[in-house]
């Protein structure tokens, strides 16, 4: 078996959030099979091959996979990488003669790798094509902006951006059109939010994550992964989710209140079930869990990391939920 314990060893390149508390939490035995559902640049992956695990890892960025052959050889066959969504882990893993795995891992949005790249075009600091497609394919965010009314791009903006200046926003984004560069957005976005040069804390954040999440249908393909996960998980399984948005968070929380049973007896908001409850899929969950002040000075994207996680129970899975990510926000 192939050693990995000095790829425990921080790479500043790649510094994946709560590593270590996300290996605490999904408790790996040597020769269990877990997923890495977003692999990104392999931070998980090469932690969950260093407890001892076999990995299979999923990715719709085509790059990581193609960047990822170098882990494929060095885990000596004991990582599958599989270039898909996460919302389908459960078809992709099928399609592979695989029906239950002992772990399931998620770290929800843009990965470094992403960021990092100009050409990619999801980061306001770097002018590049105004892209943000994590697959590479489909309606690019220059598309969408460019022709999408105004009334839809404000919508956009306040509910996966939390931007209270939305129809402000949004009217200067129309007056601007065509925008083809990530500068040009960046630079509309201040102007309309009268933000002075070299003040703390770019306006532009909240718009820029907001179209990335619309782009890239992110909220609608966490809820379908949370589904897909409970179905493959087997009894005792683990888990594991890394948020870094409220709202992505919200979608984790009230998925694991439900599965565990927090919601059998109804609320003031919600008529308690007239049906007998359904068994419990997921044990009570685990107390959440932040980065702490190291992590957070070594690696400002920690800053807004929630970790939430779970065990399955032997109970049945439940039905998916014909919920859109917009209805699960809500809840």
């Amino acid at each position: 078996m192939t050693d990995f314990s000095h790829e425990l060893s921080r790479d500043p390149r790649h510094d994946p959030v709560l590593r270590e508390e996300v290996i605490a939490a999904l408790a790996i035995a040597p020769g269990e099979r877990h997923v890495d559902a977003t692999f990104g640049a392999g931070g998980y992956t090469r932690a969950m091959l260093a407890a001892g695990a076999e990995v299979v890892a999923c990715d719709r960025d085509p790059d990581a996979i193609a960047e990822g052959q170098a882990l494929v050889e060095q885990a000596g066959g004991r990582l599958t990488l599989i270039h898909g969504r996460f919302g389908e882990i459960d078809r992709l893993l099928a399609e592979r003669g695989i029906d239950a795995v002992d772990g399931i891992t998620f770290d929800i949005g843009v990965s470094s790798m992403q960021l990092d790249r100009d050409e990619r075009g999801f980061s306001f600091q770097k002018d590049g094509p105004l892209d943000m497609r994590m697959a590479q394919e489909g309606k690019s965010a220059a598309d969408w902006l460019n022709s999408a009314d105004e009334t839809e791009i404000a919508d956009v903006l306040f509910h996966y951006g939390d931007e209270r200046q939305s129809r402000r926003v949004a009217r200067a984004i129309v007056a601007a059109r065509p925008l083809t560069r990530t500068g040009e957005l960046a630079t509309v976005i201040r102007k309309a939010l009268r933000h002075p040069p070299g003040a703390p804390k770019d306006p532009s954040t909240k718009s820029f994550q907001a179209i990335r999440i619309h782009i890239n249908s992110e909220l609608d393909e966490l809820v379908a992964g949370l589904n897909a996960a409970e179905r493959v998980l087997r009894p005792g399984g683990r888990l594991a989710v890394v948020s870094f948005h409220s709202t992505e968070d919200r979608i984790v929380k009230n998925f694991l209140r439900e599965r565990s049973g927090g919601d059998a007896a109804g609320s003031r908001h919600r008529p308690a079930p007239t049906s007998q409850a359904r068994a419990a899929t997921f044990e009570t969950p685990a107390r959440k869990v932040r980065p702490g002040k190291e992590e957070e000075a070594r690696n400002p994207r920690a800053r807004s990391a929630t970790l939430r996680s779970a065990i399955r129970t032997a109970a049945p899975a439940q039905s998916a939920q014909d919920k859109s990510g917009k209805e699960a926000m809500s809840c």
